[in-house]
């Protein structure tokens, strides 16, 4: 049995050997095969692998899709919405007007001239604004408003509503009022044409209403019914800051003479008593529409007017000095008392 496991032995271990010997030799056979296949390619790799990750290591952290990335839509969508809505709720340029004396919105009633210069075909050029507002110009579609605007709002508005229907790439248009009806004032009292005035403009001085409607010579203060207010006021037409005061359409003017105003004067003159009041009248003019000073007229002259608590304030003036330029000759005022002192005897 010994002898058996010993040839058994013997004849195993050459043919372990031998195998054992065959797979080194392939192993080392493939092995230079394989390194040359493989480090090329990890030489070619390593950079570009090397570079990608320093690029990644040091790039800022990117959202997937931002709101200006051209290639989402929905993104895209959002920043022109955003934009459109920011563009309609910035602040809206202050918008600066002309003077009410340089302007005129148009009204129901006014007659417009309306004319497109590069339109070949003739067509009717007057149109008036109906009520409500509204102007119907058959080249621009429907009626729209035109109350409260200017012509040169008007102008902009058909020219951009043709070029918009394509009517006209460069439409040339050209409004003017023909007739002006919408705006009128009412002048009544002391003057020789009352009755409704037209307005050119919105707003108007006075003094140019009662040149129209002729005021009287008496006609010395107008009341203004304001139809904005409804509140009324007195103008003293003899006042520069009066005669400017701008009307406005829908007002109501009433034209009066002053009432009676009076002053008193009484010592040292030849004519005492209550006399008829003027605006501007000065000491020495009251002095002499009272027949002068008598022949005891002293030198002073002494004014009592009321105060606004009622009592009295006393101003002395000197006639000779008056008289001779030294001191100012001292305007009037209504219910001024005047008294001339009698002179002293030595």
């Amino acid at each position: 049995m010994k002898k058996f496991l010993c040839v058994m032995l013997l004849c195993i271990i050459p043919a372990v050997a031998a195998q054992a010997q065959g797979r080194a030799a392939r192993s080392a056979h493939s092995d230079p095969d394989t390194k040359s296949a493989v480090a090329p390619n990890r030489e070619r790799t390593s950079p570009a692998s090397n570079a990608a990750t320093s690029k990644a290591s040091t790039a800022p952290a990117l959202s997937p899709r931002t709101a200006n990335d051209s290639s989402n839509p929905r993104a895209s969508t959002t920043s022109i919405n955003n934009s459109s809505t920011n563009a309609s709720t910035a602040p809206v340029a202050a918008v600066t007007t002309d003077a009410l004396t340089n302007i005129y919105r148009v009204g129901a009633g006014d007659v417009l001239d309306i004319r497109v210069l590069n339109y070949a075909v003739r067509q009717p050029t007057l149109y008036t604004v109906m009520e409500g507002g509204l102007l119907e110009f058959p080249l621009a579609g429907e009626p729209f408003v035109v109350a409260g605007l200017t012509i040169d709002e008007i102008d902009a508005r058909l020219s951009s509503e043709l070029k918009r229907r394509a009517v006209f790439v460069n439409p040339r248009v050209v409004v003017s009022v023909r007739e002006y009806v919408s705006h009128t004032v009412v002048v009544s009292g002391l003057v020789s044409n009352p009755g409704a005035k037209i307005l050119r403009r919105e707003a108007v001085p006075l003094f140019a209403l009662l040149a129209e409607a002729q005021a009287h010579a008496e006609a010395a203060r107008a009341t203004i019914m304001s139809s904005i207010t409804q509140a009324s006021s007195t103008i003293e037409l003899d006042e520069s800051s009066g005669i400017n005061t701008l009307v406005r359409a829908g007002d109501v003017i009433t034209v009066r003479a002053r009432p009676p105003q009076f002053y008193f004067i009484g010592g040292q003159v030849s004519a005492p008593g209550q006399k008829n009041f003027y605006n501007g009248l000065t000491l020495l003019q009251a002095i002499l529409a009272s027949g002068g000073t008598t022949r005891y007229a002293g030198t002073n002259a002494r004014i009592s007017r009321s105060g606004a608590d009622g009592r009295l304030i006393l101003t002395v003036h000197n006639l000779k000095d008056i008289k001779n330029g030294k001191a100012p000759d001292p305007v009037l005022q209504p219910g001024d008392r005047i008294e001339l002192s009698r002179r002293r005897w030595q």
